[in-house]
């Protein structure tokens, strides 16, 4: 069942939400060579906690950080150490705040210093499609419209969508009804009503979307080693345009 969330339920989440688009902002000037992704996660719980927030992956069915750190050919859930970021790297970063018993989810995907030309149509090609996905979060669409726009921007420049992690609901859980997968045809699914609330986060490699999981059963990398890219937004279907919550 997806949960239908009121204006002031939306209003919260948006607080929330806005805290974390914060941080994924200011991470920009401070994602460089040299910094470990100890160092990044240690940054993105301090400036959770001073907003009086609760982070909302520390302990999360046992993740240990506050923050997911996935650099080049990990997609997502890579557990902060002392690995310090390169030059050339690229590093995707999600993270998700609690508040008032309301949850937020967003990522992104950052260049440390410059970066390959193939690695920046990567991110580049991440962000626009979840950009296409957003069109059809409207009042009458059918879920896996968002899917289909995803996938299909995605793979105009050559690169393949994961499978094995797709987008979610979001509101007094971190992960609610339904499940969004950013492939498939358009059409199918349950219709789009004002107060759904999704987390839509397109994962893209640019090889196969087959992964593996390192024996830290938690970080998730591509499995011919090539890089991936992430990109995040919890979003609220509103009667009109639909609203992002993280940006």
């Amino acid at each position: 069942m997806i949960i239908i969330k009121s204006i002031a339920e939306i209003e919260i989440m948006k607080e929330c939400g806005q805290v974390t688009a914060g941080i994924l902002k200011r991470l920009s000037g401070i994602i460089e060579p040299g910094i470990t992704t100890r160092e990044i996660d240690a940054y993105v719980e301090a400036e959770i906690l001073k907003s009086k927030m609760i982070p909302a992956f520390k302990g999360y069915s046992g993740y240990p950080a506050a923050t997911c750190v996935s650099v080049n050919e990990q997609i997502v859930h890579g557990i902060p150490s002392d690995r310090k970021i390169a030059g050339g790297d690229i590093v995707s970063i999600d993270v998700g705040c609690i508040y008032k018993g309301y949850y937020s989810d967003a990522a992104r995907t950052y260049p440390a210093g410059v970066i390959s030309e193939a690695a920046a149509k990567l991110i580049k090609a991440t962000e626009e499609s979840f950009f296409e996905g957003l069109k059809y979060c409207r009042v009458g669409s059918r879920l896996s419209d968002i899917s289909s726009a995803v996938q299909a921007r995605a793979e105009a420049d050559g690169f393949s969508v994961v499978r094995d992690f797709v987008g979610h609901g979001i509101g007094r859980a971190m992960h609610e009804e339904p499940q969004i997968p950013n492939f498939g045809p358009p059409g199918r699914g349950p219709r789009l009503a004002s107060g759904m609330v999704f987390a839509i986060e397109p994962m893209v490699n640019q090889g196969t979307y087959d992964i593996r999981v390192l024996e830290d059963n938690w970080t998730a990398v591509t499995l011919d080693g090539k890089l991936s890219a992430h990109y995040e937004n919890t979003v609220a279907i509103t009667d009109g345009e639909p609203e992002i919550l993280t940006l």
